[in-house]
């Protein structure tokens, strides 16, 4: 980075970018918002309001917090100094070929040109780039809200650079996020693809009338979120093998849930089971508010991290690329 405090230009004001500026700017970064919503000053002053408490508890700089954000229009002018280059706009791999081909050109060119995308890996946007271009791109995968969950998936492209992985690690790692490089790209990463595999046999379980959406999220909150919130799935799995570990878990219960996998459920998710679902979402929760449901979230998480200790050891897979 060229400045203690490098500037940051945020592109795409949505959840997700709303959530990275708040965080960002309470690491004391100047930071500039694009995107053409006509409501985006209303909508970053709301989000800052909203994010300033939870900045607050995780001991940052709240003083003056909406001074650091600036909303601009133009995206050139957004991007025209900074340093590292934000960006969460549509999950549409034509809309991330064009952005991140003007990026390139009116970005400095030592900046770092991050993605927020959930599926789409950067190769798959990045392949009309000169190789000097597609060197600084690579996915920084957020899990919503970025200014409270700590993991940030960090994915280099087929092209992306040594140097360009390593700043990006270091980068979210001075603004308290948790980076793990994943040394393959595949569509969905890893986060999203084990919430899509629990989510499945979720949609499964509730059209097969086992249980209904708040009996499900009650089992899932009771049990498996809390267990992996602290250990994981494999440190979990190990930890139920006994002394014997997971040697002893693999040989006695592995035939026993190697079987089960052949009875998990595809749900068909026809138009009319679709709409059965959300029917049994919205009886469950519609009834509450979204801010009221969003604010309840984040106060019990904000409540797991401090029992976790936010200082979370660093993860183990931290090399750039092999």
């Amino acid at each position: 980075m060229t400045t203690t405090h490098p500037t940051v230009a945020v592109i795409g004001a949505g959840t997700i970018g709303l959530s990275w500026a708040a965080l960002f700017a309470g690491h004391g970064m100047r930071v500039r918002v694009s995107d053409p919503r006509p409501d985006l000053a209303a909508a970053l002053d709301g989000a800052l309001t909203e994010a300033a408490p939870h900045l607050a508890r995780q001991g940052l700089d709240i003083g003056n917090l909406a001074e650091r954000v600036e909303p601009v229009g133009d995206l050139a002018a957004a991007v025209r100094d900074a340093d590292v280059v934000q960006e969460n706009g549509p999950e549409n791999t034509a809309f991330k070929q064009e952005l991140f081909a003007a990026l390139v050109r009116q970005a400095p060119p030592h900046a770092l040109l991050l993605s927020s995308s959930s599926a789409i890996p950067s190769s798959a946007f990045t392949g009309d780039l000169d190789d000097a271009g597609a060197g600084r791109v690579l996915i920084g995968h957020p899990f919503n809200p970025p200014h409270l969950v700590p993991l940030v998936e960090v994915v280099p492209g087929a092209r992306t650079s040594k140097d360009a992985v390593r700043r990006a690690v270091a980068f979210y790692r001075s603004v308290g996020r948790v980076p793990v490089v994943e040394r393959k790209e595949i569509p969905g990463f890893v986060g999203n693809r084990l919430q899509n595999a629990l989510s499945r046999e979720a949609i499964h379980l509730v059209e097969q009338g086992v249980v209904g959406p708040a009996e499900l999220d009650t089992i899932v909150v009771n049990s498996l979120g809390l267990r992996w919130s602290t250990v994981g799935p494999f440190l979990g799995a190990h930890l139920g093998g006994g002394p014997g570990g997971y040697r002893h878990m693999a040989e006695h219960i592995g035939p026993s849930m190697r079987r089960m996998w052949d009875s998990l459920g595809s749900p068909a998710q026809s138009p009319e089971q679709t709409e059965r679902l959300i029917a049994a979402v919205e009886g469950a929760y519609g009834s509450r508010p979204y801010r009221e449901l969003t604010r309840e979230r984040d106060r019990k998480q904000l409540a797991v991290l401090a029992a976790l200790n936010t200082d979370t050891p660093t993860a183990p897979n931290q090399e750039t690329r092999s």
